[in-house]
């Protein structure tokens, strides 16, 4: 049986979840604070090596700026307040058991540091092109060749 996911590997019961694999799943790991991103993503790595878990690839994608404005008390003009970065590091990992799966997630959900936010999902075309800043200059130029 072949679904969205993955593959059930036995061919005896397609509903029995101890043989159902997830197909590529993407793990992404955000937080404000560069080095605690950088040191968590490795760690997941490091761990699914310990696990027999395939990585396929882990990757950064872009950083993102926000800008926070305040408001002044009279008038209504906006002052930088702060401006926040987030990083964003990405273990794609393949071949995942579902029997597995929810013990791998709880062991790195336990171990989570305070400040970095997980989420798990699966693998898609457009986290492929999210990995790319846009380029506006190459762009302008592809559309005047066009």
């Amino acid at each position: 049986m072949n679904g969205a996911l993955g593959k059930v590997t036995s061919g005896e019961n397609p509903l029995c979840a101890a043989d159902y694999e997830y197909g590529a799943l993407n793990i992404h790991l955000i937080a404000y604070d560069t080095a605690l991103t950088e040191s968590y993503a490795q760690y997941v790595h490091n761990l699914c090596n310990h696990l027999s878990i395939k990585v396929e690839e882990s990757y950064a994608m872009p950083t993102k700026t926000m800008e926070v404005l305040q408001l002044q008390d009279q008038g209504n003009k906006m002052l930088l307040d702060s401006v926040l970065t987030t990083h964003e590091r990405v273990a794609q990992i393949r071949g995942l058991s579902a029997m597995f799966a929810e013990i791998f997630l709880e062991i790195i959900q336990s171990n989570l540091p305070e400040g970095v936010k997980l989420s798990v999902r699966e693998h898609a075309e457009e986290d492929f092109k999210g990995r790319f800043k846009a380029w506006p200059e190459l762009e302008e130029l592809l559309a005047k060749l066009n």
